[in-house]
């Protein structure tokens, strides 16, 4: 007889092959454009926003946690035909944040949420295949938002945030990360060999993606991806914090959505399903 532990091995190899082999097929043959404006070094801009401080604990894994570089990237889709307002959008991911991700090779595992859904302090485990699991906790939510941080055992360390706005008459949803390597087994797979780093670009695309289907419109003209990157270890912890980026009630930082200079308008470069550098 298989035990409990043997079965739960079996299901998650069983996942990580045939998933995987799907995962690849969907990747190659997705019609939908990619437009990366490729890899460029960093400034103090690209620092990752701080923390409130009542949810920092032993078990946070910050970005300064983590090993090699620190990778800021940004996922955008614009999304047409669709009536749902950006809290709305948000909404939906903070109570049904499975049905947004790649269930061929990830599950969603929560406590018991509240009808409003992810809310601070909550925990989410994001359950993949061989040293992938990814628990996070949410650090903070607003009608318009969601930010998570990472968890000791994560693949990451770093934060984050999932946003929706209205821009020129369209929904804007964005995925925007600071994070360095967990580990070296895993700044060796991101910074060098590129395979977690093709894996976390998969499953956000899919999470744009699954924005856009889930508000009932269609992708206006594909997803944008940037990314920029520092140094490690002369990067400082966590970006400068000015009386104006502090919120009116004294708490974190308000977010900043990256500007056209640094990370460049939607069209810089077009990939339909083919690798470049980022």
């Amino acid at each position: 007889m298989t035990s409990p532990s043997g079965s739960r091995t079996l299901a998650v190899l069983s996942r990580w092959l045939l998933g995987t082999a799907l995962v690849s097929w969907r990747y190659l043959w997705e019609t939908t454009p990619l437009y990366r404006g490729g890899e460029c070094h960093g400034d103090e801009t690209d620092l990752p926003p701080r923390l409130p401080p009542a949810v920092v604990d032993s078990r946070v894994q910050r970005a300064q946690d983590g090993y090699g570089p620190l990778f800021h990237r940004l996922f955008r889709v614009r999304i047409a035909d669709t009536d749902v307002a950006p809290d709305r959008l948000i909404t939906w991911v903070c109570r049904d944040f499975k049905g947004f991700v790649p269930s061929e090779v990830v599950d969603i595992h929560t406590g018991e949420l509240r009808d409003h859904g992810l809310d601070v302090g909550d925990e989410v485990l994001v359950e993949m295949p061989g040293p992938w699991n990814g628990p996070v906790k949410v650090a903070h939510r607003d009608v318009s938002s969601l930010r998570l941080v990472t968890l000791r055992g994560h693949m990451e360390a770093g934060q984050v945030h999932f946003r929706a706005r209205e821009e020129d008459g369209l929904l804007v949803f964005e995925i925007e990360l600071w994070a360095c390597p967990g580990s070296r087994l895993v700044h060796l797979l991101y910074s060098h060999l590129r395979l977690a780093k093709e894996i976390q670009l998969n499953m956000w695309v899919r999470f744009c993606l699954a924005a856009a289907a889930m508000s009932g419109g269609r992708p206006a003209d594909g997803v944008h991806i940037s990314t920029r990157w520092l140094e490690s270890p002369e990067w400082t912890p966590v970006r400068p914090l000015s009386e104006a980026g502090r919120n009116p009630s004294g708490g974190a930082p308000a977010q900043q959505t990256p500007s056209a200079d640094r990370f460049g308008r939607p069209g810089a470069s077009r990939d339909h399903r083919r690798r470049d550098s980022t």
